[in-house]
């Protein structure tokens, strides 16, 4: 039963951060913080699966890996944004500009 309550749990901490996403994409940053908060949940569900199923974390372990790349380019990009147009506002962006 303490189980079935952490998979809930864990898919709604999911599906808040993916509303999150969809209705907030006003600011950069905080699109950011809601993709890494997806992140967050996918490795918390990995970890449980893998755990459930008593196979290897080494998985686990490549994942976060690849979820700190990840937030390390979007850090990378945002810096940029700012940095050329003052701002982290997709509405003052342009892909036409160069």
């Amino acid at each position: 039963m303490v189980m079935l309550i952490y998979w809930i749990v864990v898919i709604l901490v999911f599906m808040s951060g993916v509303w999150v996403f969809c209705s907030n994409r006003k600011h950069l940053l905080a699109t950011l913080l809601s993709l890494e908060f997806v992140v967050l949940s996918l490795f918390l569900l990995l970890f449980m699966f893998l755990n459930m199923y008593t196979f290897e974390l080494f998985f686990s372990m490549v994942f976060l890996t690849f979820s700190v790349c990840e937030g390390a380019l979007g850090l990378s990009v945002l810096v940029s944004m700012i940095r050329t147009h003052g701002n982290d506002f997709f509405q003052t962006f342009s892909i036409l500009q160069c």
